[in-house]
Parts: C-alpha cells; sequence; structure tokens
C-alpha cells in the first residue's frame, strides 16, 4: 500500500509541476518554449485529476491533501476562465448589446444566421469567418469589413476602420479588424479577433486501437499546434499595439482559435478585463464540434467599463461556434 501511495503522490506533484507549467505561458512566449501553451489545452483534464487525488488523499485520512488543498487555490481564477458562476447580474438602464460570433461563412444555414443576427437587435455584432456575405437583412447597420473573413456591423457611426496583419507574411489572413464607433457622444475602439486556425480535421484528432496510428496522429496534432502557437505569438502582437495605441476604451471580441490560461489568453486580456470572469455562469465553452469543452470566443473590456452580462447562447447551432453576447455598461468608471 505504501508503494501504491508513493506513485500516487509522484504522480500528483506531475500533475501540479504540470498545471504550475500552464501559467508560465504569462510569462514565457511560444517562440522560446511553446510546451506550456500546449499545457493550456490540457488544463481541464489535469485539473480534474488533481482534484481527484486531493479526494484520494482525503479519504486515505493523509495530511497531504489540506496542503494540495492550499496549493490548489493558486488555480481558482484560471478554473474560473474556463467555468465560472459569477454574481447576479446588474441593473443597467440602457447597456450595449455586443454579439461576437464565428459563422462558418453560412455554411450550416446562411439564413439562419442572418435571421438571428437580426432577431439579436445588438449594437454592434462582431462576425469572424463570414466568407464575404452582404449580411442584407442588415442594411440599417454601419459596416466595415476585412474581405471576407472580419466584419463588424454597428448602429452607430464607424471611423478609423484598419485591418491588422501580422508581420509574418506566411499569415496571409488578417489577425484583426480594428473600428473606432462613436456612441452617445463618446469613442469606443472595437477589435474584431480572429487568430490562425490550427486547420484540424475530426480524424486527426479520433484515437483507435491501433497504437502505430495513435502515435503518428499525435505527432500531427503537434506539428500543427506548435508552428500555430509561433504565428499567434506574432498576431497577438499587433493587437496588443492597437489595444495599447487606442486614444479610447476598447472593447476586443472575437475567435481567438486559444483556450484560456494560454499565452495568447494572457498578453490579449492585459490590462483588460474578461467579460466571462466577472459576469458569466457555467461553463464558458463555445466551440463544439468537438466533444472535449473548448473556450476560444472572448469578450475583453477596458478596465474603465463594466461588462453587465455575458451569455454563450447554446440554443442554436447554425455554426460550429456558439454566438457569444455580451452587455456592457458604457459608464465609465
Amino acid at each position: 500500500m505504501k508503494i501504491f501511495r508513493l506513485i500516487i503522490l509522484i504522480l500528483h506533484l506531475g500533475i501540479l509541476f504540470l498545471l504550475l507549467g500552464s501559467l508560465l505561458n504569462a510569462y514565457i512566449p511560444p517562440k522560446i518554449f511553446p510546451w506550456f501553451n500546449l499545457l493550456s489545452l490540457g488544463f481541464p483534464i489535469l485539473m480534474s485529476l488533481y482534484i481527484v487525488l486531493i479526494f484520494f488523499w482525503i479519504f486515505s485520512w493523509k495530511k497531504r491533501a489540506f496542503i494540495f488543498m492550499l496549493i490548489g487555490l493558486v488555480f481558482i481564477n484560471p478554473v474560473k476562465r474556463w467555468v465560472n458562476f459569477s454574481s447576479e447580474k446588474s441593473e443597467n438602464s440602457s447597456p450595449l448589446k455586443i454579439v461576437s460570433f464565428n459563422i462558418k461563412a453560412g455554411t450550416m444555414g446562411k439564413e439562419e444566421v442572418l435571421n438571428y443576427l437580426k432577431a439579436q437587435n445588438a449594437d454592434v455584432i462582431l462576425t469572424q469567418e463570414d466568407g464575404g456575405i452582404s449580411y442584407p437583412s442588415l442594411k440599417e447597420y454601419n459596416r466595415t469589413t476585412s474581405n471576407g473573413l472580419l466584419t463588424i456591423l454597428s448602429k452607430y457611426k464607424i471611423s478609423n476602420e484598419k485591418v491588422i496583419y501580422s508581420e509574418d507574411k506566411d499569415i496571409w489572413l488578417p489577425s484583426g479588424l480594428q473600428a473606432d464607433i462613436e456612441i452617445k457622444g463618446k469613442t469606443y475602439r472595437f477589435i474584431d479577433v480572429y487568430l490562425y486556425p490550427f486547420q484540424f480535421e475530426k480524424e486527426m484528432i479520433k484515437l483507435d486501437g491501433n497504437n502505430d496510428a495513435n502515435e503518428e496522429k499525435v505527432k500531427g496534432i503537434v506539428k500543427k499546434l506548435i508552428p500555430t502557437f509561433k504565428k499567434h505569438q506574432d498576431q497577438v502582437k499587433e493587437i496588443r499595439n492597437a489595444i495599447d495605441t487606442s486614444p479610447y476604451p476598447v472593447i476586443v471580441a472575437g475567435d481567438f482559435n486559444s483556450v484560456p490560461n494560454s499565452y495568447e489568453y494572457y498578453h490579449v486580456s492585459e490590462n483588460l478585463n474578461d467579460a466571462f470572469l466577472l459576469t458569466g455562469k457555467g461553463s464558458g465553452t463555445s466551440f463544439h464540434d468537438y466533444k472535449f469543452p473548448i473556450r476560444i470566443d472572448y469578450v475583453f473590456l477596458s478596465k474603465s467599463l463594466t461588462p453587465i452580462s455575458y451569455v454563450v447562447d447554446r440554443s442554436v447551432s447554425i455554426s460550429d461556434h456558439y454566438p457569444v453576447i455580451s452587455e456592457v455598461s458604457l459608464s465609465e468608471k
């Protein structure tokens, strides 16, 4: 029994160090050491195992259970970035309603997507992978686009539109779309984000009983992940520049193709508030094409703005992403 407990202890310590490694994404970029970013993808599984082993020590009447529990407090915010239970929705007489939605070019139902966006009656809509659709049912909105990938639609006047590109010439897709929007006499900078996709096929992540085939699949996945992490680092740099040079409060939303606690999450959200972390409830999972829970869609705000609500709308399945809806108070602190 002592040998068994020693093995469990070593396993528990190993999981702890892997979890701590994922937190180093806040400091170490993928071009220096991309493996920490890889750990962020496995965070939900690692955290679940960590908690299960705490219960093992509790039921074994071992004092080390409390040590692991105390250390586990470090991971409260990282866990809440995946699953959160915030306080009740704040009251605000006229919040700004924002919808961010990767619509997959309308391939799962273009009319359904357009009808959904029309019904939301949002003040600002940010879409990703829109395939260059013309939004005929939203003609009352002002619009700026990046030629078939990103679009910002607004009930208010748009100015200073800019497509954000990475310095990496291998990334032919834009990283973001910037627009300054004047709302009730004040200007806000909106940034619609789309980081480079991993381009996985479902068959790539389906493991079966063939060990050799599974090993090749895992190698193939890693070969796609590591270079993409490095591309994201360059894209994040340009998005941060748009944020840091803004003379106005910023609202950043979109499909980051990156999970919480990743390098991308830490560095885009730096000095901003995560609307889900402050007002979201339940799971933040927004990409539903795989069974594994993945949150890759976000709304970040300047700290002078107050998020009122954050909802991942799972009532519709008209894309491989769920729409993200957030209400924001523009009454600056």
